[in-house]
C-alpha cells in the first residue's frame, strides 16, 4: 500500500497516554523491522537473479516501502497526521534532494515518497544494529566529510539517481535557526542535473535533537513536506568557478529556506 499524500490535520488528538504507548510501539518497530530485515529479507533478496543494480533497486523498493508502512502506522495509532505537497516531482534521475532537519523522521518520510533514492546518512548508523542492514544494502553514502565522499554523492547524481541530502549535517536545535554546511552544495555544482528544496514544519515540534522520544507533544503532532521550485546548479557553475558556485548556491538555498521556514511560522501562529 502506498501512501497517499495527506493524511490532514484533525481537531481530534487521541489521549497522551495512548499516544506515549503507540511512540514506543512505533519505535519498537522499527527497531525489530531493522533487525529483521538485515537478517531475514535482505539475504532472501540477494539469492534472487540479477545484478549488482538489480539487488541494490530491490533493496531501495523493500526501505522505501517499509517506511511508507511505519508512517502509515503512526498516522493510523494516532501519533500523527501529515501532508506531502510536490510528491509526484520527487525522484528524478540526477536530482539532488535537499531538506531542513527538524525531526528524527524527515529521512524515513523522504525516503518513503521516493522508490528508489540514495541517501547521505550519518557515519555513526553504519554501525546501528537497526539500521546497518538497510543502510548496507541499498548503498547509502557514509557522511564522513571526506572528498572521497563528495566524490562519491557526486558521481551518484551523475549515474542518473536521486541523491537525498540534509545541509545541516543533523537536527535542528529547537530555537535556533538552520546552518547549512557547504558541502551539500559543493556536491551539487559537481553531479545534479536538478536540486529541489524540500521544507519540513513539524507541528509541535518533537523528536528534535535536544529531545527524547518519549517528550511527546500535548497533540498529536503534524508533519508538512513541501517540495519547492527546482533550482538549476548551472545557473551558478556558469558564471563562476566551482568553489565560488558552490558558496553562492549554498546562499541562495540557506535565504530560501529561511524565508519558507519563516512563513510557515507566522501561519502556525
Amino acid at each position: 500500500m502506498d501512501l497517499v499524500t495527506q493524511r490532514g490535520l484533525s481537531p481530534y488528538s487521541p489521549p497522551y497516554a495512548w499516544r506515549l504507548v503507540a511512540t514506543a510501539l512505533s519505535f519498537a518497530l522499527f527497531g525489530v523491522g531493522g533487525v529483521l530485515l538485515r537478517v531475514l529479507v535482505f539475504p532472501l533478496l540477494g539469492l534472487l537473479p540479477g545484478d549488482a543494480l538489480r539487488r541494490r533497486t530491490r533493496a531501495r523498493a523493500v526501505v522505501s516501502r517499509t517506511f511508507s508502512l511505519f508512517v502509515e502506522f503512526m498516522f493510523r495509532t494516532g501519533v500523527l497526521t501529515y501532508e506531502v505537497e510536490g510528491a509526484e516531482r520527487l525522484g528524478r534521475p540526477g536530482q539532488m534532494v535537499i531538506a531542513n532537519h527538524p525531526s528524527l523522521i524527515d529521512v524515513v518520510v523522504l525516503i518513503a515518497f521516493i522508490r528508489d533514492a540514495n541517501c547521505v546518512v550519518k557515519q555513526s548508523l553504519w554501525e546501528n544494529p537497526c539500521m546497518r542492514g538497510p543502510i548496507r544494502a541499498a548503498q547509502y553514502i557514509s557522511n564522513s566529510g571526506s572528498m572521497d565522499m563528495l566524490d562519491e554523492a557526486a558521481g551518484a547524481l551523475q549515474n542518473g539517481e536521486t541523491l537525498i541530502i540534509f545541509p545541516e549535517g543533523t537536527r535542528t536545535v529547537p530555537g535556533s535557526s538552520p546552518e547549512f554546511h557547504r558541502g551539500a552544495a559543493a556536491i551539487a555544482v559537481r553531479g545534479a542535473s536538478v536540486v529541489t528544496p524540500v521544507v519540513i514544519s513539524v507541528t509541535p515540534t518533537t523528536l528534535t535533537k535536544a529531545e527524547p522520544w518519549y517528550s511527546i507533544p500535548s497533540r498529536r503532532f503534524h508533519f508538512r513536506l513541501r517540495v519547492g521550485e527546482d533550482i538549476d546548479p548551472r545557473q551558478f557553475t556558469e558564471q563562476a568557478p566551482l568553489p565560488i558556485a558552490s558558496r553562492k548556491l549554498n546562499d541562495h538555498l540557506h535565504q530560501h529556506f529561511m524565508k519558507e521556514l519563516a512563513s510557515d511560522e507566522r501561519s502556525a501562529t
